[in-house]
């Protein structure tokens, strides 16, 4: 009973960790700082196995915790009093947010508020749509982030992320912006523009 609580602790980091790229995209949006956003994108192809390890340390935990007690013929462990550290409450509670730690990146996108105002009336003349090449992105979290960077600058129609494809289709009115400036909004982001594919 003893090192369960290091077997939760591990539990825990390892949830952690196998979201932490997913995570830092919002930490960056909360905390201003959006060029931080893909620090741990090398983390995304590890995510499987982290996983795997959060859940077989966490089904280990309630193992031990669940186990049946040996019947000994001294009172001396009947007066020992369960760490809280060590109690399925503590043990519910971390398997609770490790679960919301490993189904983070699908509901990352609640965090992004669309700040892109949708323009009723532009000149069709007046709109061009650009793909753009994005390589670092590893999750939905990646693509909110860019998406919300690009919807700040004045002009944008429509911007839409995918790190399936690592990419982003951008539509934007040209008198009011242009490709430089979408590209520097991207960049900002700490994922690095490769190439412009004109539609």
């Amino acid at each position: 009973m003893r090192n369960n609580g290091k077997i939760i602790g591990a539990g825990l980091l390892t949830a952690i960790s196998a979201s932490l790229c997913c995570i830092t995209p919002i930490l960056a949006l909360l905390a201003g700082t959006s060029g931080m956003a893909s620090t741990f994108s090398w983390i995304e192809p590890f995510r499987p196995y982290l996983i795997g390890l959060t859940i077989l340390v966490l089904s280990f935990a309630w193992y031990q915790i669940l186990q049946p007690k040996k019947d000994m013929n001294c009172d001396c462990d009947a007066d020992e009093q369960t760490n809280l550290l060590q109690s399925k409450s503590f043990l519910g509670v971390v398997t609770v947010f490790a679960l919301v730690m490993l189904v983070f990146p699908y509901f990352s996108s609640i965090f992004y508020l669309s700040n892109v105002e949708h323009i009723t009336t532009v000149e069709q003349s007046k709109i061009e749509k650009i793909e753009i090449n994005i390589s670092g992105m590893t999750c939905n979290s990646c693509e909110e982030h860019i998406d919300h960077e690009v919807g700040k600058i004045d002009g944008i129609l429509n911007s839409q992320a995918s790190y399936e494809k690592g990419n982003a289709v951008v539509e934007f009115d040209k008198t009011k912006t242009n490709w430089a400036e979408i590209q520097t909004a991207i960049n900002s982001t700490g994922y690095e523009v490769v190439n412009k594919l004109d539609n």
